[in-house]
């Protein structure tokens, strides 16, 4: 059994062309900048900044977001190395797949699914709570629930994802497109707040800016100080858990992360982009530029109008939850705009990267092959309809904010492996032509690798026996399922191509590229 067999970056770029498993290059740059900038300006921005102010770090969220921030520019560079190199569906798993392995490439692969499926579904539900809060705040009343027997389903996660759904089939140039004008209205909401909330800062909020270290269980109530839910370096030092202080920081570096799902959803759409080489690590460089700034901006804002032990007492800290603390009710209403907005486009993209995943595995054979097909748009409809209906039936019948550090450890697995595969591959392959190359090799992609482990170890435990169990799912599919389909799909690619009456040389060069390597 030969868990590393590797597929060349050739085969890999002729899949891409395959009839009838092939997508459509419609994509440019800023499309892919506005795509990244919409996944991130959502719940993130709306949030998430705010509790891990509230909960983790005090006004020193703001360097959380900033240690975020470098170690995702890092990655940033490594993803932009690649997707030049290999523009295919897939991200990380397929650049995996060309380096590391097979085995390591399903691993990060059934990662991505969780983090794409799990982050869509939060923002999903999140939307429907912020639209209850918008349509409470303008005096409407809305039920956003209905009664099914003896369980509730929320109709408003399923409507923005079937409206986004439908989108994506009719096509990728479209729905980017609509993205694209939604993210500019939110865009614009968001640094009008920026600016509005200057006038409401008090300097004595961001003192002490560093909080001193105190019992989790005594900022959060409702959170215990036990095991599960304490980081997991905590636990292994035996400390107990604990919030603010400098750890905090890096406990709120760990929750923002779900703020940096974007790139990486962005990555996956690379086999759709114009110019690939060139084109994709200008959008994702573009993109979490414009992220950084804006989420270090909105937390000194947040920090700023409230101090973080008022917020820490709110039942659910937010943007706008600050501003009315603040005595700001007027801002909460532009804000709930700004988030049903906001949301709306996060959930498009997230969308997108879900199908995109289980698009590249199921082209290599890992998962059913028919599952690839695309239609004459050249969107694959019926992977899109099918994760859809998932995601919704997961936003709409369950509580799934308990699930969203989920999404932060299979990001951080993604980068860790993508930002070892680039000296990997420098050394294997010097010879490919790169759109872009990462400087620092290989020091600074190490370095960065070592950042996503500091991180995701400041996870809580009961985060990384979650992952473990999804992670234990995944070899019972690989083990029984893909490493078996896939070898039998490679041997028959080949054999088809000898059959076709193909030269020697060829026919050989191709076998090479084709059976996974030993």
């Amino acid at each position: 059994m030969d868990l590393f067999r590797t597929k060349s970056v050739e085969r890999t770029l002729d899949e891409t062309r395959e009839e009838g498993r092939s997508l459509k290059r419609n994509l440019n740059a800023w499309d892919l900048a506005l795509m990244c900038v919409a996944v991130a300006v959502g719940a993130g921005i709306f949030s998430v900044g705010a509790q891990a102010a509230a909960y983790y770090a005090g006004p020193s969220s703001i360097i959380s977001f900033l240690i975020a921030g470098i170690v995702c520019g890092g990655t940033v560079l490594c993803y932009a190395e690649f997707t030049s190199m290999v523009p295919a569906a897939g991200s990380a798993y397929t650049f995996t797949y060309t380096t590391v392995g097979e085995f390591v490439a399903w691993i990060i692969g059934w990662d991505l699914v969780l983090e794409m499926l799990m982050a869509g579904a939060v923002v999903a539900k999140y939307w429907g709570v912020y639209l209850s809060d918008f349509t409470r705040l303008m005096g409407w009343n809305l039920r956003m629930t209905v009664q099914l027997g003896p369980v509730s389903f929320d109709w408003a996660p399923f409507l923005i994802i079937a409206f986004f759904t439908a989108l994506l089939v009719i096509g990728t140039q479209l729905s980017a497109r609509v993205d694209g004008t939604l993210t500019a209205i939110k865009i614009g909401i968001v640094l009008f707040i920026i600016v509005a909330g200057l006038f409401y800062i008090k300097w004595s909020n961001f003192v002490p800016f560093i909080p001193h270290s105190a019992p989790a269980s005594s900022v959060r109530q409702g959170v215990s100080s036990g095991l599960m839910e304490q980081p997991l370096w905590q636990w292994i030092s035996g400390r107990k858990a604990t919030a603010y202080g400098v750890p905090g920081i890096f406990s709120g570096a760990a929750l923002v992360f779900f703020a940096f799902v974007g790139f990486d959803a962005v990555a996956t759409a690379s086999e759709e982009a114009k110019n690939p080489e060139k084109t994709v690590p200008h959008g994702i460089i573009l993109g979490l530029s414009i992220i950084i700034v804006l989420y270090m901006a909105v937390a000194f804002v947040t920090t700023g109008i409230v101090s973080y032990k008022t917020l820490a007492k709110a039942p659910n800290p937010s943007l706008s939850v600050a501003f009315e603390l603040a005595g700001a009710s007027w801002a909460a209403k532009i804000i709930s705009i700004g988030i049903v907005i906001g949301m709306a486009t996060v959930v498009m993209v997230l969308l997108l990267g879900l199908t995109r995943i289980l698009f590249a595995m199921s082209r290599d054979g890992l998962l059913p092959r028919n599952l690839s097909k695309t239609n004459k748009r050249g969107t694959p409809a019926a992977l899109q309809i099918g994760g859809a209906v998932v995601m919704a039936c997961i936003a709409s019948f369950f509580d799934v904010s308990v699930l969203s550090d989920m999404v932060n450890i299979g990001t951080l697995s993604a980068f860790l492996l993508v930002s070892l595969a680039i000296p990997i591959m420098r050394n294997r392959r010097p010879d490919l032509k790169r759109g872009f190359t990462m400087p620092g090799n290989p020091w600074l992609p190490i370095l960065t690798a070592v950042a996503c482990v500091f991180i995701s170890i400041n996870l809580s435990v009961l985060t990384w026996i979650r992952f473990l169990v999804w992670l234990l799912i995944g070899f019972v599919v690989y083990f029984g399922y893909s490493y078996r389909h896939a070898g039998i799909r490679t041997l028959e690619v080949v054999d088809g191509e000898l059959d076709a009456g193909a030269s020697g040389d060829a026919s050989s060069a191709e076998s090479r590229d084709a059976v996974p390597a030993n």
